[in-house]
């Protein structure tokens, strides 16, 4: 299997067909290889247009998801990103290509053992990208403190409501990208403050994705 060509299909013929036409991040996800994050025995289908399995219930959102994502919270290089659900490492990169520094973190050791392994390929080191991530084992849930707040949060499992603490991690001016819902009807939504002032919602796809491991359905957030 040609996977380059395969990777040239996946960003201009189902990444860019849904609506994610900024060349930076198209340009981050021409040079990644989205290979080398996936498990081995899903190696072929790294490309594909479907969830990979990571184990634990967890997966890897599928391309134009994770393209979605991104484009939605409009990274800079100067934002400070917090990454809740680290998976395999992949977005980890992508967020580090196009960002100051992210912080992910994910509730399962192995996890963070396998992103630190995939993201330490000569290619990362040549970049500097892992200059840029810090990787961390922690529940978000039970006495997590990432030790100040962030330019855009990102989290790739979905919750049942916007956990009080996530905004709370959020900066005056931040966005954050986060599946609410229940499976089968789950909705990606950003959320954006400015100036400190409440957030705003804007809805932005249906999808169906695992709810974040220990997910306690916590009460929304109220102003």
């Amino acid at each position: 299997m040609n996977l380059e060509q395969a990777r040239f299909n996946m960003v201009e013929q189902q990444v860019r067909c849904w609506d994610v036409f900024d060349q930076a991040l198209l340009d981050v996800l021409h040079a990644l290889p989205r290979e080398n994050f996936a498990p081995t025995r899903y190696e072929q289908l790294a490309y594909a247009d479907m969830q990979l399995p990571l184990g634990h219930g967890q997966v890897m959102l599928p391309p134009v998801l994770e393209g979605r994502l991104l484009q939605s919270v409009q990274l800079q290089p100067t934002d400070t990103v917090l990454e809740i659900g680290t998976g395999s490492g992949y977005l980890t990169a992508c967020i580090a290509a196009l960002a100051k520094s992210v912080l992910s973190v994910d509730i399962f050791p192995e996890f963070i053992d396998r992103a630190h392994k995939n993201l330490s390929g000569a290619m990362y080191k040549e970049q500097a990208l892992h200059e840029r991530i810090e990787l961390r084992q922690a529940d978000v849930f039970e006495d997590f403190d990432p030790g100040s707040t962030f330019d855009v949060i990102v989290v790739t499992g979905a919750v049942e409501h916007v956990p009080a603490q996530f905004v709370q991690w959020m900066s005056s001016d931040a966005r954050m990208f986060i599946i609410v819902g229940t499976a089968p009807n789950m909705q990606a939504q950003l959320l954006r403050r400015r100036g400190g002032n409440p957030y705003s919602v804007e809805g932005l796809l249906e999808t169906d994705v695992p709810l974040l491991v220990r997910d306690k359905a916590p009460k929304p957030f109220q102003f």
